[in-house]
């Protein structure tokens, strides 16, 4: 068994949600967030560690809410995959402004701003210590950006992805809403799927269980936490098997 606490990790998919770019505005990009995001991620850039992002599109269109209000899905899909590139193209420039170079790269083909994903081209990039920002989701409507960043993590080799949100773990129940909520430090797939702990989309977990990749899920919010975890510390969950 791998003691995490002490792992060193060489390459990692980190999958932040669209509404953490907000910051405390309501609706789309807000820069000096993306840019404290960027600044989290090249400090652990910095320590050698290959880094993969997936950015979701939810601070700009949510494909299930737009079908919500009565759009035909397929299309609201695509509409959200188009805001995960508006997405990764703000975090290229805010990673490339820290002298960190960056790709985007497009499950859906769109030359002038992306390169479209091929697997050998994406590893090449990786190796030569760019970060790959994987956009557009799968290319597919009816899956999430978190089904995207777990194929592109295992299709990567990654260790583990990284789960940023606004708590620090996966907790039993909203620890927001109750003040009793008890954090696990470590939980397995079945467990997350049975109790519908939110955690990534049913489908993500699954995929993520049946190649053994690890999911640790820790709080952007805290500075330096993502940096923190590699280097041992921290608070956060990690769901395996």
């Amino acid at each position: 068994m791998t003691d995490h606490k002490n792992k060193k990790y060489s390459r990692v998919l980190l999958k932040i949600s669209g509404e953490a770019l907000m910051g405390e505005t309501q609706f789309g990009l807000h820069p000096p967030t993306v840019e404290r995001i960027a600044r989290e991620v090249k400090s652990v850039h910095d320590l050698g560690v290959e880094i993969c992002m997936v950015i979701g599109g939810g601070n700009i269109f949510r494909g299930l809410q737009g079908s919500a209000q009565g759009m035909e899905r397929t299309t609201a899909d695509y509409m959200g995959m188009l805001a995960t590139v508006m997405n990764a193209l703000a975090m290229q420039s805010a990673l490339e402004g820290l002298g960190v170079f960056t790709r985007v790269i497009s499950a859906i083909t769109m030359n002038e701003v992306a390169e479209p994903y091929i697997r050998r081209r994406a590893v090449r990039h990786l190796e030569k210590k760019r970060v790959c920002i994987f956009a557009a989701g799968t290319g597919n409507p009816y899956f999430t950006t978190d089904t995207a960043a777990t194929l592109r993590a295992n299709e990567m080799a990654c260790e583990a992805i990284f789960k940023g949100t606004k708590v620090d773990g996966v907790y039993d129940k909203d620890p927001n809403k109750y003040d009793d909520a008890v954090r696990y430090d470590v939980i397995s797939y079945d467990d997350v799927l049975q109790q519908h702990l939110g955690v990534m989309d049913a489908s993500a977990i699954a995929l993520a269980r049946d190649n053994h990749l690890p999911i640790i899920v820790f709080s952007l919010d805290e500075p330096g936490g993502f940096r923190g975890i590699l280097a041992g510390e921290g608070t956060y969950t990690i769901v395996k098997d």
